[in-house]
C-alpha cells in the first residue's frame, strides 16, 4: 500500500484539527474557500484527501495538535506570503537549474521519483542568484506534490546522486539558498518523503553515514538507502520499473542528465497513479549508514523536508554545526516524513 493509513488515535486528532480550519484560516489571512495542493481546507468537509493531508502536520508534531495547528497555520501564512500557489505556472529558466533536479515518472507503488545530482555543479551558475534559485527549488518540490493524489499516494520516492560530487567548498550563496530551503521543506512540506536513495556514494560520504547513524531514531533512518555502486541497477529496479528510470540508471544506456531536464514537464502531465502496485521492498542496502549529516552539511535541495521528529532535527542541526566537512552543494536536511 502507497499510502499510510490514519491509525483511531489520528482519527480523532484529525477531526480535531478540521475543526479547528476557520480558525486556522483566519489567523493566516486566506480566503475561505482557500485551497491546500488543491483540497479545499473546509472544516465541513468529508474529502478523504483532507485528512490525508491533515494527518502529516500532525504526524510532522509527534501527535501534538497545538504544534500540528501552528504549523499548518504558519505554512499558510508562508504560502501567501511567498506566492507558493503561483509557483506552477511561473516561467522560471531551467537552462541550468533542470538538470540539478527533477521529478522523473513513479516508482512501482506509483509515487512521484525526485532526482537530485550533487556532482559537476558550477556553484556560481546554479546559486549566482539565490532568490531565483530558492523559487525554482520550491517549484520542483510542487511539482512533485502536484502527481500525489493523497488516494493511493501520499509521499514520494528521492534519490540523491553523489557522482563526482565534491569534499570541498561551498560558496556563500551556496550556503544561503541551502539554509533557505532547508527551512522551507522542514517547516511547510510535512511527511512527504516514503523513502531515499543515496547512489554513488563517495568513500567520504559512506564515513560520515556511519557517524551519525546512531544519533537517528529507527522511524528517521529506515527511510534511507544507501546503495553501493555494484547493487545501484538491482536497488533501483527492486522499487523502479526499468522503463520509468531516467536512461543514467538504466542498463547498457548512457544519456546527459541535462537531457532528461528537457522532457521531465511532459513526464509529470503523463504520469498516471497506479493502484495495484506491489509494496516496496527494501534491499540489503538498508540504511546501513545514515544520510542524515550529508543532508545537512550540503544543501540537500531536495523534494524532502519535514517527516523527521524534532529530536533527529536536533541532532541534524547539531551535526551541521560541528561538522568542518562540505559536502556536495545540494542537499536539504533529513526532514522528510
Amino acid at each position: 500500500m502507497a499510502i499510510q493509513q490514519i491509525t483511531s488515535t489520528e482519527k480523532e486528532l484529525v477531526a480535531k484539527l478540521k475543526a479547528k480550519l476557520n480558525e486556522i484560516k483566519q489567523a493566516a489571512r486566506v480566503a475561505e474557500g482557500y485551497k491546500l495542493w488543491d483540497i479545499t481546507l473546509d472544516q465541513d468537509s468529508t474529502d478523504p484527501r483532507l485528512d490525508i493531508v491533515l494527518v502529516k502536520f500532525l504526524r510532522a508534531r509527534d501527535l501534538d495538535l497545538s504544534k500540528a495547528s501552528q504549523m499548518l497555520t504558519n505554512t499558510l501564512i508562508w504560502r501567501k506570503d511567498f506566492r507558493a500557489d503561483e509557483l506552477l505556472d511561473e516561467a522560471i529558466d531551467d537552462s541550468i537549474l533542470g538538470s540539478v533536479s527533477y521529478v522523473y515518472k513513479n516508482d512501482k507503488e506509483g509515487r512521484p521519483v525526485c532526482y537530485n545530482f550533487y556532482g559537476d555543479l558550477d556553484q556560481d551558475k546554479v546559486f549566482g542568484d539565490v532568490q531565483k534559485f530558492i523559487r525554482w527549488r520550491v517549484q520542483v518540490m510542487e511539482r512533485g506534490v502536484q502527481l500525489i493524489d493523497f488516494v493511493h499516494t501520499d509521499s514520494m520516492v528521492v534519490i540523491h546522486d553523489y557522482k563526482k560530487a565534491s569534499l570541498f567548498g561551498r560558496t556563500q550563496n551556496a550556503k544561503t539558498a541551502t539554509k533557505e530551503i532547508i527551512k522551507i521543506m522542514q517547516d511547510n512540506y510535512p511527511e512527504f518523503l516514503a523513502v531515499k536513495y543515496f547512489v554513488n556514494v563517495p568513500s567520504w560520504g559512506s564515513i560520515i553515514f556511519k557517524l551519525v547513524r546512531p544519533l537517528l531514531s529507527e522511524a528517521t533512518t529506515r527511510k534511507f538507502v544507501v546503495c553501493s555502486n555494484d547493487q545501484l541497477y538491482q536497488t533501483l529496479t527492486n522499487s523502479i520499473e526499468e522503463g520509468n528510470l531516467p536512461k543514467v540508471y538504466q542498463q547498457n544506456k548512457v544519456e546527459d542528465r541535462s537531457s532528461i531536464s528537457k522532457e521531465n514537464k511532459k513526464v509529470e502531465e503523463a504520469t498516471t497513479v497506479e493502484t495495484n502496485n506491489p509494496a516496496i521492498k527494501m534491499t540489503d542496502t538498508t540504511p546501513a549508514a545514515d544520510t542524515t549529516s550529508m543532508a545537512t552539511t550540503a544543501a540537500k535541495v531536495n523534494a524532502d523536508a519535514a517527516g523527521s521528529s524534532e529530536e533527529d532535527k536536533t541532532v541534524i542541526t547539531s551535526v551541521t554545526t560541528t561538522t568542518n566537512v562540505t559536502a556536495p552543494v545540494n542537499d536539504t536536511t533529513i526532514t522528510t516524513n
